[in-house]
C-alpha cells in the first residue's frame, strides 16, 4: 500500500486550507452582491451584513428584510457555518500533527540544500551508503543523501542528515541535489544497473564531478569505468583483499585503519592538490620546500597528473603544477602545511577534527 509522505500530506492540507480560504471569500462576495443588486442597500451596509451573518454575532437587520431576503440569509448562514467549520477542522488538524513547524523546517532545508556548494551527494542509503554518509558526517564534509524509500528518509532525517526524496537515476533528483556544483558523487545502490545509471547521468549533468560507484562483481567494475566512474569499489572484492591483508599484517591493517577512517586517530591521511596560481613551491624540491620541517607533516607519496605514482619520495623530487602530494601527521599539523601549499586543499581543515 503506498504511504504518504509528510511532504504530500502538508502540500495536500496546504492546498485544503487555500479552498476552504477561496470558498469564504466567495461566499462573501455573494452575499455582499445580493444585498447589494438585489436588496438595493449600499455596498458598505451590504458588507456588513455579509459579516454578520456570517459570524452569527446576532447584531440586528441592516435594513428590514423580506421573505426572499430571510432565506437568502439563512442560506448564507449555513454555507458559513459549513466553510468556517471545514477551515477550523482543517487548521486545528494542521496545529496538532505539528505541519506549519514541519512546514518551516522543509524550508530550511531546502534554502539549506540550495546554499550548498563544492558538497557530497551520496544515493542510496543501504548497508553501504549508511557507512559513507556517517564519515562524511565524523569528518565533517557537507553532504546530500538522495534515496527513494520512505521509512529511509524519515530514518535519515532523525539523525540529522540532509536528504532528498527521489531516484537518484533520474536527472531530475541529481537536479535537485545541485550536482552543477558538487564536488563528488557516491553512488551505493542496490543493483548494479542504477549505480551505471546514475554515474551516466551524473557525468553528463557535470562532467567535472568525481563519481565514485559500488559493484558487485569484477564484470560491473569493468563497464562502470568505461560509463564514466573515477573509482569503482567492489565491497566483495575489497573486503576479501583487506581480509586477507589484516591476516597477514594485522599491526599495519590497524594503523592504515587508524589513520584512513578513526574519529579519535591522532595521526590523519590529506591529499593536497597543487595549484601554481596558490602554490609558491611549484618546481622547487621536497628538500628545497621545507615542507617537513614547515609544518611536521611527512609527504607519503606523489602522483603526477598523468598518473604516475611516485612513493616515498625523497629531497630532490620536484614538486609540479597539478601534483597531488598524500601527507600524513597530526591535524595541527597538516592544518598548517595546507596553509603553507596555499591553502591548495579548502576542505583539509573541515575535515580535521576540531578539537585537535
Amino acid at each position: 500500500m503506498y504511504s504518504y509522505t509528510f511532504e504530500e500530506k502538508y502540500g495536500r492540507l496546504r492546498q485544503e486550507l487555500i479552498r476552504g480560504g477561496v470558498v469564504l471569500a466567495s461566499i462573501v462576495l455573494v452575499g455582499t452582491f445580493w444585498f447589494w443588486l438585489v436588496e438595493k442597500w449600499t455596498f458598505t451596509e451590504s458588507a456588513y451584513m455579509t459579516i454578520i451573518t456570517l459570524s452569527t454575532v446576532g447584531f440586528l437587520e441592516v435594513h428590514p428584510l423580506g421573505a426572499r431576503g430571510r432565506l437568502f440569509t439563512i442560506a448564507l448562514i449555513l454555507m458559513g457555518l459549513f466553510t468556517i467549520g471545514y477551515i477550523v477542522n482543517r487548521f486545528t488538524e494542521a496545529l496538532i500533527q505539528g505541519y506549519f513547524q514541519e512546514g518551516i523546517r522543509l524550508r530550511q532545508e531546502k534554502s539549506l540544500i540550495e546554499s550548498l556548494d563544492q558538497h557530497y551527494i551520496v544515493c542510496g542509503f543501504g548497508r553501504t551508503g549508511r557507512h559513507v554518509a556517517s564519515e562524511f558526517f565524523a569528518e565533517g564534509i557537507p553532504f546530500v543523501i538522495i534515496d527513494d524509500n520512505v521509512e529511509e528518509v524519515e530514518e535519515i532525517k532523525q539523525l540529522g542528515y540532509t536528504v532528498i526524496l527521489g531516484d537518484a537515476t533520474l536527472d531530475e533528483s541529481l537536479i535537485r541535489a545541485r550536482i552543477e556544483c558538487a564536488n563528488c558523487l557516491v553512488t551505493a545502490l542496490p543493483s548494479d544497473a542504477q549505480n551505471l545509471y546514475t554515474v551516466l547521468s551524473a557525468k553528463t549533468l557535470n562532467p567535472r564531478i568525481r563519481a565514485i560507484a559500488r559493484a558487485s562483481n569484477e564484470e560491473a567494475v569493468q563497464k562502470l569505468q568505461r560509463a564514466g566512474a573515477d573509482a569503482v569499489v567492489s565491497p566483495y572484492i575489497t573486503g576479501g583483499k583487506r581480509l586477507a591483508a589484516a591476516a597477514l599484517r594485522p599491526q599495519v591493517m590497524d594503523f592504515v585503519d587508524g589513520i584512513i577512517a578513526g574519529s579519535n586517530s591522532s595521526y590523519y591521511m590529506e591529499e593536497f592538490l597543487i595549484d601554481s596560481a596558490a602554490c609558491p613551491y611549484v618546481g622547487q624540491t621536497i628538500r628545497d620546500a621545507k615542507l617537513r620541517s614547515q609544518s611536521g607533516a611527512l609527504v607519503l607519496a606523489i602522483r603526477r597528473f598523468d598518473g604516475n605514482l611516485i612513493a616515498g619520495p625523497d629531497g630532490d623530487t620536484k614538486i609540479l603544477e597539478r601534483d597531488a602530494l598524500i601527507c600524513m601527521g597530526t591535524a595541527d599539523q597538516l592544518r598548517t602545511l595546507n596553509k603553507i601549499l596555499g591553502p591548495i586543499n579548502p576542505n583539509a581543515g573541515l575535515r580535521l577534527p576540531k578539537n585537535q
